[in-house]
């Protein structure tokens, strides 16, 4: 029986819906969404496993022009996602006419294996706009095999994915094939709550805040956390607490809720917040976060 097997990584400018893609490609919710940019940090897998075949799914920071340390690193994961892929999708939507780097767009229409653009949030248009973005991309991407998608609704997504088999290489697998991702437990629980912060917090304090887990204690009925919020400013450390507690209280509460669905049993989750100076350009620091390799 041929066995096909290959790396499918996900780039495109933010806020295009990587993230809802590869949660509705994969089945579960690996990626945190956010309507904010840059929600994305890390590069993410997502495995995907058949008796006769096994997808790597790769979701990536939307491509942006890096102003610090941090995104710089998060610009490296998508380049490692160019390197390593056996297809590749490039995301655009509706309204969207480059990619913010014209580097990452000219390594797509050289590309030496397949891409599959996908001009995604189709639902937010109509057949005259849609049917003319087609006809542009067909043009700006000559090499790519085009499809419209809403990857929120999931329309089209089972026809990309047939696509994807189809353009597989043969390969044996490359992980287990009962592993979902590449990332452990505290990975997913930082996300979870940084997903939290993104929703409920404005302006900058989202993109200053890190989170570590340092206690992960998983036991028959229960999973006990106790997690770190990191800022970078003593200021943002009482907007993140807010008044006697409740914002944090909000926060704690809501991740609670969505990783108890995670684990599948009773969560118990302790939140602090801590000052740590300028780490987004500490490279250290970074490493330590595991932004750079």
């Amino acid at each position: 029986m041929i066995h096909k097997a290959g790396f499918v990584n996900i780039i495109g400018n933010p806020n295009v819906g990587k993230s809802t893609l590869m949660n509705a490609l994969v089945g579960e919710k690996l990626s945190i969404i956010t309507p904010k940019a840059q929600t994305t940090r890390h590069r993410i897998l997502g495995i995907v496993s058949h008796e006769e075949y096994q997808i790597i799914f790769s979701d990536t920071p939307g491509i942006i022009n890096p102003a610090y340390e941090l995104q710089a690193s998060m610009m490296d994961f998508v380049k490692s996602a160019f390197e390593d892929a056996d297809v590749l999708i490039y995301m655009v939507e509706v309204g969207e006419t480059a990619l913010k780097s014209e580097a990452f767009f000219n390594k797509i229409i050289n590309s030496k294996i397949p891409v599959i653009l996908l001009l995604n949030k189709i639902d937010k248009s109509n057949k005259e706009e849609v049917d003319e973005k087609i006809a542009y991309w067909r043009t700006k991407v000559p090499n790519s095999f085009v499809y419209v998608i809403s990857a929120l609704e999931k329309f089209n997504v089972e026809a990309v994915f047939y696509k994807i088999i189809e353009l597989l290489p043969e390969s044996p697998p490359f992980y287990p094939k009962d592993q979902l991702t590449d990332k452990n437990e505290r990975f997913f629980v930082n996300e979870k709550i940084r997903e939290k912060i993104l929703t409920h917090y404005k302006k900058e304090i989202p993109y200053s805040v890190e989170v570590e887990t340092e206690s992960f204690i998983e036991e028959d009925n229960i999973v006990r956390i106790r997690s770190i919020i990191m800022v970078e400013r003593e200021t943002q450390k009482g907007i993140i607490i807010g008044h006697k507690g409740t914002a944090i209280k909000r926060v704690g509460a809501e991740a609670r809720k969505d990783l108890e669905r995670f684990f599948q049993k009773k969560v118990f989750i302790e939140l602090y917040v801590k000052v740590n100076k300028n780490w987004r350009s500490d490279k250290n620091q970074l490493k330590r976060f595991g932004y750079q390799q």
